[in-house]
């Protein structure tokens, strides 16, 4: 998605308040409507200037990360220092890269791909947003750089190839052909589609003369951002990622070792939270409560037992002649020699006995 503006109006406050604005909208968006999917917005700037406005709305935030690729010395605005870094809650959350003069697509790229790779790798942003001022083109009115519109697009190609919702804004540019060129490109990079060099005729052809082609070759002019010089600032901006923890507002918790993990073994422990002492429902499980149903049938049954016993020993009192006799009988004689009228009379004491224990 492409944002533009009107050249025309270029200033400093009308730049910084539309960016911002623009982001900011972003950032609300992905609060209010995406929090589970966005939860970090990462903002790159490839315009000469320094993105002052963008970096000052989120400097003490660690939801936003911003990162300038811009001209440093005696050049507008003037801010942009490798040592501003962010605050408090946004501390190191600020990357700034000041160049020189004339910086060609190689040292360019020996920056933005190592840092721009890290912080990727580090931030993990959900959503990417993208700055393309062209003023950093080789040849523009009020630019100091030397960069090819391939080189200006390799931005574009490498952001694109995370396979993050990327964002992409215009910005600055004050060689208009060069804009339009350069745009055009970044275009066909962000939908993956290649273009002819050769310019077809339109409108405002001849705007784009006397070549007619799609791509300028970069001047000759010198390049003042010496090898060392690139090496420390990378270095640099690279230990400032290294002291951030990845992927802020995320908890991450490391699972201890197997060996270390003690689990409760639910089937060896007697205690249940949930029991009541009072109830008498059944429980499936080992614990207490079986015991305790258990423990009332087995008492249930001790109980039926002595009420089973006491009645038979109020037969048992109740016939005591009977008993007396009986025994006497059994023990004293042989069961052939006694007489018929002592074994109808204990048929009958039998009888009485069946009786009294049904009733």
């Amino acid at each position: 998605m492409w944002v533009t503006r009107d050249i025309a109006f270029y200033n400093s406050v009308n730049v910084n308040f539309f960016v911002s604005n623009i982001l900011s909208e972003v950032v609300y968006h992905s609060n209010l409507h995406s929090l589970y999917h966005v939860q970090r917005v990462l903002y790159v700037d490839i315009d000469i200037h320094h993105g002052d406005g963008v970096e000052e709305a989120f400097y003490t935030t660690d939801r936003v990360m911003t990162v300038s690729f811009h001209k440093f010395g005696d050049y507008f605005p003037g801010t942009g220092d490798i040592r501003d870094i962010g605050y408090g809650k946004g501390k190191y959350y600020s990357l700034n890269v000041p160049l020189d003069d004339g910086i060609d697509d190689e040292s360019y790229q020996s920056l933005f791909k190592p840092i721009m790779g890290k912080v990727m790798e580090i931030f993990r942003p959900g959503a990417v947003v993208l700055q393309c001022g062209a003023d950093s083109l080789s040849g523009d009115r009020l630019g100091c750089f030397n960069l090819s519109i391939k080189g200006h697009a390799e931005c574009v190609r490498y952001m694109r190839s995370f396979n993050v919702p990327l964002l992409l804004l215009g910005g600055g540019g004050y060689t208009i052909r060069n804009v339009a060129r350069c745009w055009c490109y970044e275009t066909s990079v962000a939908l993956g589609i290649e273009l002819d060099d050769k310019m077809p005729q339109h409108e405002y052809y001849e705007y784009f003369g006397p070549d007619y082609t799609l791509h300028v070759a970069p001047s000759n002019m010198e390049n003042k951002n010496s090898r060392h010089l690139l090496d420390e600032i990378r270095a640099k901006l690279l230990d400032n990622l290294s002291r951030l923890q990845h992927a802020p507002s995320v908890p991450f918790q490391e699972r201890p070792p197997d060996a270390e993990l003690h689990e409760r073994d639910e089937d060896q422990d007697g205690r249940d939270e949930r029991w009541d002492p009072d109830s008498d429902r059944e429980v499936d499980d080992d614990s207490k409560p079986r015991r305790r149903v258990k423990s009332e049938c087995v008492e249930a049954e001790h109980k039926d037992a002595e009420s089973y016993h006491k009645h038979l020993d109020c037969g048992r009192d109740f016939h005591t002649p009977f008993k007396e006799i009986a025994c006497s009988k059994v023990s004293g004689v042989d069961s052939m020699a006694v007489d018929e009228p002592c074994i109808k009379e204990e048929q009958d004491n039998l009888k009485e006995l069946s009786d009294h224990r049904s009733r």
